[in-house]
């Protein structure tokens, strides 16, 4: 029975008009707020559904459809079960695209921000959606955007926000500065689709890397959680790799140079060292050198500005490079490297400098051929890993080896010759101490030469590097730093948060490579809390991803004026339990969001280390097989859906085109089909004449059934995302329905209320404007949405009678109605007498069957 009281009055009579019951039903919920968390006083059970927040960039999308939708049905089923659900919303709203529309429009940032903030709220409420709006935040409100400039403090007290000069990813056309993670796999930007450019400023950074090992062992703990695709690309990301650091002697330089290298065993091999071009020890190299030397350098140095990343690490690309006419010291062997710059080098991997083994390095080897260097066989990769070790002869250090006529395989794949690099396992040979040993124990007795003789040592790199959080442009969050006279960079006093942006009135906001900000003298000047003196604040303004980073944690207590967020309301509530959105936030969003939050682990002030315990990577809304776009001329607009079906038949139609994570082609999704369903479950409910407190055991049995495996079946598909089925199942049981009506039972039927009852509740999650009305006309009380779930009745999940279908050399012959606890002999026998079997067989001999009872029977002739 249902946990909702019934109504006293009789039921209105169904609307055909799905837009006035709409209306309707979001006046309510905006009267009575049914979907707000519960305060610290509830004790039920608690679960955090959040999805990702929308960027305001005009009105939702179909993108954003499908994301709330999912949303919505995991918040709505969890609240059925009896769960305290907080279900939040908020706006994404500094960042590029604002600015950069506003400059197109001749418009202020804030108006067009807001504006559009106000149309994707409207939108958000005519689609049903059952968000707490008590906890709306904006994080371009100087009251979210405080404790952006917090969080950076702590950060910095930590020694986790530093500023330094460095390479940086430039976008030319929106000027600005990027992070790595914001450069797409062919160079260019995500946010302009300019070709990235390498530029050396001063700029501010988060030391993400210092946690770099964390960050990729505590995958682990998300592994069945999260999209395996989603935490593979973060590791690759994170690309931790395993070696040495070895420090190599300059001639006349009086510091070393530090090179790492994951095959330390192979410094035997090594015959040049190459140094990336644009880094600042090539420059120092080349400086050094002769005229001669320089100018080709610089001149080299300029084609390597023009070549993106990208292209600079393509294995195809003829290398170049060139000899800076200065010498490395092996530090194993005492060996001469001749150091030459080359654009297959990068200068923030490892350290800039690799120790070049053309013999068994592919990119090392197309180098050497090219400037016909030496290349040094260490590795025997046709000796065996396991078992006895050969005994192997070895030349000079510097000589071919006699393999003699044993061995002369190896011969074949001199590298030199054949141009493939031995990239294989093997034993070490021409490297003296370590001959003879397989490379990983050849690795591990390298590193412990090196550290004995102060040379080395075990090291680690990532592919990851430290987040570049500033940039050149008005709107976003100020970084809260002074910058004294004297030189000294201090923070803003703690009590003067927020720095709040300056108006945009006056102010040239067109990207130009300096922050716009700096041309606010007024905004600008500031004074020194130390001395007392001038001080200039920072112009640039924070990577909008700082903003996303944390704002899980802000919805826990948004109205707060005196904290980011209450510890208390974070123990109660976070992590987030069930996280939605897109997987092309799969490196970028996710990873700050676990940075900042093992930091605030680190500080005390969460107890938790993974800010999502669970994650649903929803796939896009396409058309016609293309990504929908403005240019393309194939947008559907959310809109015009709306006005043409009402909000449940799109969330119905979404919800039944496909899996989740699946891309979902808007020509395969029927709006239509849809609305056809809705109308039928809704004149059903109009149709029952039974009281609410009817014995539903009095009813059709086949029907209950029929009902009872869908409250069996629901928890288990709803819990693994696969909410196309369970619409499907919907369906089916309204059918089932509609038969037992029209058969004879009549509207009057208990099993009929109970059955409809059911569709109602379920279809709350999908459709709730629709089963709010069927509640009504059912005689219960607002709402469903908060009305119990309901338990399956085991006794009505025994099945009496199953279809067993027989295959006769994999074609099915017959179909047998028997009883579910038959066993396989009789069942075989059954099949065999069946006439229709008999007939197919004709006279063909049975050599095989197979009986998987009480479902199939295959028969194998010849």
């Amino acid at each position: 029975m249902s946990t909702n009281a019934p109504t006293t009055s009789a039921a209105p009579s169904p609307s055909d008009d799905v837009h006035a019951i709409q209306a309707k039903w979001q006046e309510r919920w905006a009267t009575a707020d049914p979907f707000r968390a519960g305060d610290a006083a509830d004790t039920r059970p608690r679960k955090y559904v959040l999805a990702m927040f929308p960027y305001p960039s005009g009105d939702l999308h179909m993108g954003h459809a499908e994301n709330y939708l999912y949303s919505d049905i995991v918040a709505r089923y969890w609240r059925h079960r009896g769960y305290n659900v907080l279900h939040p919303i908020g706006w994404d709203s500094f960042g590029l695209p604002a600015e950069n529309a506003a400059i197109k429009r001749g418009a202020n940032p804030v108006t067009w921000t807001y504006d559009n903030i106000a149309q994707q709220r409207t939108s958000l409420k005519a689609y049903g959606v059952s968000f707490d709006w008590s906890r709306v935040l904006h994080t371009s409100d100087p009251d979210y955007y405080q404790w952006n400039q917090w969080l950076f403090q702590r950060l910095y007290e930590k020694g986790l926000a530093y500023r330094k000069d460095a390479l940086v990813n430039w976008d030319p056309v929106d000027q600005t500065v990027l992070a790595n993670e914001q450069v797409l796999a062919d160079g260019t930007s995500e946010r302009s689709g300019a070709l990235v450019e390498k530029k050396k400023l001063t700029q501010w950074f988060f030391r993400i890397t210092d946690y770099a090992d964390r960050l990729l062992d505590d995958l682990n703990q998300l592994e069945g959680f999260w999209p395996q695709k989603v935490i593979q690309m973060q590791r690759n990301w994170i690309g931790r790799s395993v070696g040495a650091d070895i420090d190599f002697e300059i001639e006349g330089r009086a510091d070393k140079v530090t090179v790492f290298s994951t095959r330390p065993d192979t410094l035997h091999g090594a015959t040049f060292m190459v140094i990336a071009p644009d880094s600042d020890l090539a420059a120092e190299l080349a400086a050094g050198s002769s005229a001669e030397v320089r100018l080709r350098f610089q001149d080299y140095l300029a084609s390597v500005r023009m070549t993106s990343e990208v292209d600079r690490q393509n294995t195809d690309r003829p290398k170049t490079g060139v000899f800076l006419d200065r010498f490395a010291i092996n530090p194993i062997n005492g060996e001469r490297l001749p150091i030459w710059a080359a654009d297959y080098v990068l200068a923030d991997y490892g350290h800039g400098a690799v120790m070049a083994v053309p013999a068994h390095d592919q990119r090392d080897l197309d180098f050497a051929r090219a400037f016909d260097l030496p290349v040094r066989v260490v590795v025997d990769t046709t000796a065996p890993v396991t078992g006895a070790i050969p005994v192997i002869e070895t030349g000079a250090a510097g000589t071919p080896l006699d393999l003699g006529a044993d061995e002369a395989s190896l011969a074949d794949l001199d590298p030199a010759t054949t141009g493939i690099a031995l990239t294989g396992e093997g034993r070490m040979v021409n490297s003296g101490p370590l001959d003879g040993l397989s490379k990983r124990n050849a690795i591990t007795r390298a590193i412990e030469l090196l550290e004995a003789a102060g040379t080395g040592r075990a090291s680690r790199t990532y592919r990851l590097r430290d987040w570049l959080i500033s940039r050149q442009r008005y709107w976003g969050t100020p970084i809260p730093m002074l910058h004294t006279d004297d030189g000294r960079i201090v923070p803003v006093p703690g009590d003067q948060l927020p720095v709040t942006l300056p108006a945009s009135e006056g102010l040239d906001l067109k990207p130009k490579g300096s922050s716009p900000l700096g041309a606010a003298t007024s905004w600008v000047e500031s004074v020194d809390p130390e001395t007392g003196e001038r001080a200039l604040r920072d112009p640039d303004t924070m990577d909008t991803f700082v903003d996303s980073s944390w704002y899980f944690l802000r919805f826990l207590s948004p109205g707060d004026a005196t904290q980011a967020f209450d510890p208390a309301a974070a123990r109660a509530w976070a992590p987030v339990d069930f996280y939605i959105g897109g997987v092309e936030h799969a490196i970028l969003h996710l990873l700050y969001a676990r940075f900042v939050t093992k930091a605030l682990y680190d500080m005390g002030l969460v107890d938790f280390t993974e800010p999502f315990s669970s994650l649903i990577n929803q796939g896009m809304v396409i058309l016609d097989g293309s990504k929908m776009s403005k240019s393309k001329g194939n947008l559907v607009l959310f809109q015009d859906e709306l006005d043409a079906h009402g909000a449940d038949a799109l969330r119905v139609a979404l919800a039944f085109a496909g899996p989740v994570e699946d891309d979902k082609d808007w020509k395969d999704v029927s709006t239509v089909g849809a609305a056809k369903f809705l109308a039928r479950a809704l004149r059903i409910a109009g149709e029952v004449t039974s009281d609410p407190e009817v014995v539903w055991a009095d009813g059709d049995a086949a029907l209950r059934r029929v009902t009872h495996k869908l409250w069996s079946d629901v928890p288990t598909l709803v819990e693994q995302t696969k909410f196309n089925v369970v619409v499907a199942r919907l369906m089916e049981l309204v059918n089932a329905i509609r038969k037992t009506i029209d058969g004879g039972a009549g509207a009057g039927d208990a099993a009929v209320r109970e059955a409809i009852e059911a569709v109602a509740l379920v279809l709350d999650l999908f459709a709730p404007h629709t089963a709010e009305e069927m509640w009504e006309q059912l005689g219960y009380e607002p709402f469903v949405g908060l009305a119990g779930w309901r338990q399956a009745d085991p006794t009505l999940l025994i099945e009496d009678a199953v279809t067993a279908v027989v295959q006769i050399d994999g074609k099915v012959r017959a179909t047998l109605e028997v009883p579910a606890r038959i066993g396989a002999e009789e069942l075989e026998k059954l099949a065999r007498a069946d006439e229709r079997v008999v007939r197919a067989l004709g006279d063909k001999q049975i050599v095989r069957a197979i009986v998987r009872a009480p479902k199939v029977v295959s028969l194998s002739t010849r």
